[in-house]
Parts: structure tokens; C-alpha cells; sequence
């Protein structure tokens, strides 16, 4: 079966079958679409009748809800890889006198990515059948997509009846009265929307489905993300934004938007005299709550709570909540490479070199145990930095030329701590030091380098706390970050250097910040857990590793 990047699934069966059939569906799309899927629902729709059918408008119902749900929780749990979308355009109370021939769809709708195929669960009763519902399906879809010229189609059903066992359809549905949702003209949420989920999805389809006029979508920003974990992967506002966006227009476009910043709690939820209904989860429903004594504070009429269940994540680790959410990607990316190396064509191919750095107290020293464990060769900066100083070496020079011979011991080495005093809180003596000793330094690591490629070693570890602040990546291969929040850090260096608070944070003040590191990062490392998870950080790094390793070797050999 060929494998397309995108593609629509219209769902035909009775609403009160499809929460059963969900999972054999997208078990099945998955094995055809590998990138967007989204999901046209039309209960009772037949494909099979060789006439030409026509969308109509689908009425709000509590069922919808409930299936919305359903599919992006089985989404999660069956085919994560997938943006699944599910689409409302023709999901709306329609009186009949206003439906005319036209209904949901005058012309066919634009989709941010164009579906290259059409699948369907509706029933086939013998093979016969496939090529007229195939082109009665393409020309449903062509009416309310713009799909690519080239549409193709895939039927579903007799995969499903593998799957689900499943013989009666019940295409009447039962005769199963629905109860109607109560729709709001004006609806708002909030919330982080960081690397756009399935839980995320289900509460911005839920809204979207409840609002008739305009949605309002508070988006947190800098006050409100200082507490999240690995605050620093947290995608950049824009970015977010631009997400919600393409999504938004894909679902409901009908909708008027409107995404603003929340530096507060609350944004335009107290204020907005036209607001009538806030999403919320059993998790958020007290911070709904209190919207609404602000609203009343105001003046202002009280909004209806409308709560969704929080989805359960199947995949979740120990360290992980249980619920589907933003900080549980973000951990799964430690580890992982975040962006593709820059090309460095001066730097040998052997050995593979990773440039390690991170803030006082991140852990980065562990880290670089750690991979050495697993085989690489580990050049200690730190202690490169000490033999720079050594007496006749070229660095030993310079330094007393520019501070002095009052800083020598009697032994004629350097007194580190008398150094240190000429340069402490001086930017520019501070800079005229590393100046000297930070090309001496880089030599040292360059020779260590040589040294490993001679003793066969396929990966070497360059521990350098001022990787990048000396411009060392001309080195590496790779740039690798230890990350841990300030608070911690601070506790750590407290610990182990037996030092006041204050001094702790005024040392962390005086590095790069942990976003300014991350930015220049390929791999984001973290301690912040038990020494178990940051083992199986770094092993999954290291596997990860030797794939590209094993991939750029390969491509060596191929030219």
C-alpha cells in the first residue's frame, strides 16, 4: 500500500457506532497516511447509491463531544506520529428554510495541507461495489476539499471487519435520539499550547464546536511559563500561535479568532462583556471558578463552565504525568536531536566530537562520566584550563605579563585565587585573561582529539563549561546542553561548595542562562530526576548517536 502525506477520512457510520470503530480506523489510516489526517464526519452518509451526494449540515450533539474525545485519545495511543484534525465546517444547526442547495460547503474548502487521498469506513457488501463507491467517495470529497488533482481513495471496511469483527452496521442509527449541545455566540480558553496536542486538540475542537460566532484563545506568555518544566524547550510564542492558526482555519474557518498573549491568569475572560462559555478541564475548572468571581467583581455576567476530561496518556514514564501534555513531550525530547548539526567541513570525520556544556550545578561533569562509560573518550576542559597555567607554557607567559609576577607562589606556579581577584567584577581585565588562555585551552583540546583519533576511539566529549562563550564549537561536531532550573542549581552549588545563596546565584548570574545555551543546542540533556533517568537520557542519547554516526558513515561510503 503507497503511503501519502496527507489525507481526509470521512466517517460514515452512525454516531453511536463510531467511539467502537475509532481505533480499527485509525489503525488502518495510519497504514496509508504518515503525516496530517483529517477527519469529515457524515453519519449515514451512503456512498454506495452511484448518484451524486452532497454534505449537509451535521446538528451539534452531546454524542460529538464524546467522539471528538475518543479520537484524539485513541489517536495518541495508536498513531502518534500523525497531526490528526478533525473537521467542523459542516457541523452546525441549520433551520431547513436556510440550508438552500448549497449547504456547508459553496465552494470546496482550503485545507493547510491538500489531501492526497480520501478513505472511508463506509460498508462494502461485495468487491463489485469498490469502484463506485471509490468514485462516488472521490467526488464527495472534491466537493468539500481542495484536494489534489490526483486524489486517490482508500476503503477501509474490510480491514475493519478484520480488525473489530464487526458484520451490522446499522446504518439507521437505531433511531437514537441525540440530545442537542447548547451552543454560545462568543466562547474563550487558555492555556500554554505548546507542541499542539491531542489534548489540546480536543479542547480546541470542543470549543469550536460550542462557539457559533467568535473563539477566544488566551495563549500563556513570559510571567506564566516561569514554572513549567523545561520552560526552555517551550516553543516561542509566535510559533505557538502560528500552530493554533492552521488549525483553527482547518477546523472551523467559519469562526472569527482571536489569540492574544496572557501575562496574567485571567486575560480578556474578566473583561469581555461578550464572552458567555470558558472550556475548561476537571483540572482547571477552579481557575474557570474564579474567572467568574472576577467577572461578577466587574459587573459582568458569569460565564458557562462547559468541563471535558483530561486525556489519559498510555505512553506516560515514571517521570511523566499521567495525563497527555505539553511537559511530557518536552521530556521526551531530552536526548533527542533537536536540530541537525551545522555542516563543519574543516572538522576530521574521525572521531566524532560532542562539545558538552551546561551551567554550574547542571550536571554536565556527570554527563560526561556517564558517556564515558559507554565508550567515548572524555577531554576535561577543566583541567585543560590548569595545565594552561602551567609554568612554560605560552599562556603562563602572557598571564604575567599582563597581571604581574604578584601573582605567582613560591614555587613560581600561578595562584589561581590571586588571579582571580585582578579579573573578579571586571568585565575587561576578565576578558583580557581569556583572551590568553582560551586559545591555549583549545590547543590542548585539539591535541586530546588527535590523541583519541590515534587510539581508535569513534566518539570524544569535550567538557567545557565556556564552549560556547570562548567560540569553541569550530571543535565539535555536535553541541550538547545540561540543563537544570536556577532553583536547583543553586540548591546543588550550596551543597557542594559550601557557599552562601546569594553567592551561588550571583556565580549563575554571571554564565550564559539556560535558554541562551538551549538556543545553540543539538541534544538537551537533564538531572533534574533520580540518577536512573539521567542514565537512560544519556543512553538514549548515545544509541541515537551512533545511528547518525552509522548513517554518516554510510553516506561516506557511498560518494
Amino acid at each position: 500500500m503507497s503511503m501519502f502525506s496527507t489525507g481526509i477520512l470521512v466517517l460514515t457510520s452512525p454516531l453511536h457506532v463510531l467511539p467502537l470503530r475509532i481505533a480499527p480506523v485509525l489503525t488502518s489510516a495510519a497504514q496509508v497516511v504518515e503525516r496530517t489526517l483529517y477527519v469529515h464526519l457524515h453519519p449515514g452518509l451512503n456512498l454506495g447509491t452511484g448518484g451524486q451526494v452532497r454534505p449537509v449540515y451535521i446538528p451539534p450533539v452531546v454524542d460529538l463531544c464524546t467522539l471528538i474525545s475518543r479520537l484524539y485519545s485513541n489517536a495518541a495511543d495508536i498513531c502518534s506520529h500523525l497531526d490528526v484534525r478533525v473537521l467542523l465546517t459542516n457541523v452546525r444547526g441549520q433551520p431547513a428554510a436556510l440550508s438552500g442547495n448549497n449547504g456547508p460547503f459553496p465552494t470546496p474548502q482550503t485545507l493547510s495541507h491538500s489531501p492526497e487521498v480520501v478513505l472511508t469506513d463506509f460498508p462494502i457488501q461485495d468487491s463489485g461495489q469498490s469502484s463506485l463507491v471509490t468514485q462516488c467517495l472521490q467526488k464527495y470529497a472534491g466537493h468539500c476539499y481542495v484536494c489534489t488533482p490526483s486524489l486517490s481513495s482508500v476503503l477501509l471496511y474490510t480491514r475493519l471487519k478484520e480488525v473489530s469483527g464487526e458484520e451490522d452496521d446499522d446504518r439507521g442509527g437505531r433511531g437514537a435520539q441525540l440530545k442537542p449541545l447548547e451552543t454560545f455566540s462568543d466562547v474563550v480558553v487558555g492555556g500554554t499550547f505548546d507542541r499542539l496536542h491531542g489534548a489540546h486538540k480536543t479542547l480546541l475542537n470542543i470549543s469550536c464546536l460550542l462557539a457559533n460566532r467568535r473563539f477566544v484563545i488566551g495563549v500563556c506568555d513570559q510571567e506564566l511559563l516561569k514554572n513549567k518544566v523545561l520552560k526552555e524547550l517551550i516553543e516561542p510564542y509566535s510559533q505557538r500561535v502560528q500552530k493554533l492558526q492552521d488549525f483553527l482555519n482547518d477546523v472551523k474557518p467559519s469562526l472569527k479568532y482571536e489569540i492574544v498573549p496572557l501575562s496574567d491568569p485571567f486575560g480578556p475572560s474578566i473583561s469581555d462583556p461578550e464572552l458567555q462559555c470558558i472550556v475548561v478541564s476537571e483540572e482547571t475548572r477552579k481557575g474557570g471558578e474564579a474567572v467568574n468571581r472576577k467577572r461578577v467583581e466587574n459587573g459582568l455576567a458569569e460565564l458557562v463552565l462547559y468541563e471535558i476530561q483530561l486525556l489519559k496518556d498510555a505512553h506516560h514514564a515514571d517521570i511523566e504525568e499521567e495525563k497527555i501534555s505539553s511537559s511530557s513531550l518536552r521530556t521526551r525530547l531530552l536526548g533527542t536531536l533537536l536540530k541537525p548539526p551545522s555542516p563543519q567541513p574543516d572538522l576530521p570525520l574521525d572521531p566524532y566530537v560532542i562539545g558538552l556544556t551546561g551551567g554550574s550545578g547542571s550536571g554536565k561533569s556527570s554527563i560526561a562520566h556517564r558517556l564515558e562509560g559507554l565508550g567515548a573518550m572524555r577531554i576535561d576542559c577543566d583541567q585543560l584550563g590548569h595545565e594552561a597555567y602551567l609554568p612554560g607554557t605560552s599562556a603562563y607567559q602572557k598571564v604575567i605579563q599582563e597581571f604581574g609576577s604578584d601573582i605567582l607562589n613560591e614555587d613560581k606556579t600561578i595562584n589561581r585565587r590571586a588571579l582571580g581577584g585582578k579579573v573578579f567584577g571586571n568585565q575587561e581585565r576578565l576578558k583580557a585573561l581569556t583572551d590568553i588562555v582560551w586559545p591555549e585551552i583549545a590547543l590542548l583540546a585539539k591535541k586530546r582529539i588527535e590523541q583519541a583519533k590515534e587510539q581508535g576511539k569513534g566518539v570524544c566529549v569535550v567538557d567545557a563549561a565556556v564552549l560556547l562563550e570562548a567560540g569553541w564549537t569550530y571543535l565539535v561536531h555536535e553541541v550538547w546542553v545540561a540543563t537544570i532550573p536556577e532553583e536547583e542549581a543553586v540548591k546543588r552549588i550550596v551543597q557542594r561548595d559550601r557557599v552562601k545563596e546569594e553567592d551561588a546565584l550571583r556565580r549563575l548570574k554571571s554564565q550564559w542562562p539556560n535558554a541562551k545555551l538551549i538556543e545553540h543546542a543539538n541534544v538537551v540533556l537533564c538531572t533534574l530526576w533520580e540518577p536512573d533517568v539521567t542514565q537512560r537520557q544519556v543512553l538514549k542519547a548515545w544509541n541515537l548517536l551512533q545511528h547518525r554516526i552509522q548513517k554518516r558513515r554510510e553516506t561516506r561510503s557511498s560518494l
